[in-house]
């Protein structure tokens, strides 16, 4: 499912979560590491060498070994609505724990594994609630929210300010918590944070209508990626220079696209087609745009 604006197609399904799962993993490795031997499911083993540079958070305590074996033995759980079950159990029997957000953590991040955007936000929101400067929420629940923003809802504006709000505080807690930590790994998790909230706070302006918006946190993002460049970021830059009659440039951002979109029949699609469109443009004086 797609949106479209002036005849751009802009991305809105639960593919798009999917395409960037690298990233996903990469945010996954800070709750990774607080519980040890626990987290031996093929997920956690499937994270690469440089992802689990991560910075370690600090360890939450159990008040006792039993509210310890409980959460172990959720936290294991890889069924999303399993893990999701789990952590209700786990905080209705021990609601004053410190390790309650860490569970929905984990459901929130299985819902992303089954490509499940709505319950991934939901799970966001519980996290959220018990941390609110929880980084890894702030910055999966303002891309599911951007995402998933379609042309004629009635909440728009209010998913609007979800997105502007939970990036933004993305952005700065990473930059507070990051950026003088010497912790190996500390720097790509920050930029990742922050590539991924300033992608979602492109793709909201994107689809209403602030190209030039669009444009300048897309391409921030695209810059904070170099390391792991993302065609889901290279084709959405290209729409808001397109709209902006920067053909050159979207030029130069739709190939960019198509050189990581082969793994997404659907984006590799769409770039395609965007591609032959700026082919011709950008090759035709009279259209010529400011670049």
């Amino acid at each position: 499912m797609k949106t479209t604006r002036r005849g751009f197609e802009v991305v809105r399904s639960p593919g798009a979560l999917a395409v960037r799962k690298w990233i996903l993993l990469c945010l996954l490795a800070c709750v990774l590491a607080v519980c040890g031997s626990a987290m031996e499911a093929p997920l956690f083993i499937a994270v690469s060498a440089a992802v689990q540079q991560a910075p370690e958070p600090a360890h939450p305590v159990a008040k006792s070994q039993q509210e310890r074996d409980d959460f172990n033995q959720a936290y294991a759980l890889t069924n999303a609505k399993a893990a999701e079950a789990a952590a209700n159990e786990f905080s209705a029997k021990y609601p004053g724990s410190d390790l309650r957000h860490y569970l929905y953590s984990n459901a929130m991040l299985r819902y992303q594994q089954e490509n499940n955007p709505a319950k991934m936000l939901e799970m966001g929101e519980k996290v959220l609630t018990l941390d609110q400067d929880n980084p890894l929420a702030l910055v999966l629940t303002a891309t599911a929210v951007a995402d998933g923003l379609g042309d004629h809802e009635r909440d728009r504006e209010r998913k609007v300010g979800i997105v502007k709000r939970n990036a933004n505080r993305a952005i700065q807690v990473a930059e507070t918590s990051f950026s003088s930590s010497g912790a190996p790994g500390a720097a790509l998790y920050k930029t990742t944070l922050q590539a991924m909230a300033y992608s979602a706070l492109g793709i909201a302006k994107l689809k209403t209508g602030d190209d030039a918006g669009a444009e300048k946190d897309l391409m921030t993002a695209a810059e904070l990626r170099k390391i792991r460049p993302d065609a889901y970021v290279w084709y959405h830059l290209a729409l808001a220079q397109d709209h902006r009659k920067k053909y050159a440039a979207a030029l130069n951002s739709v190939e960019q696209a198509l050189q990581l979109a082969s793994s997404n029949p659907e984006l590799q699609k769409l770039a395609e087609a965007e591609h032959e469109r700026l082919f011709s443009l950008a090759r035709a004086p009279r259209n010529a745009g400011p670049q």
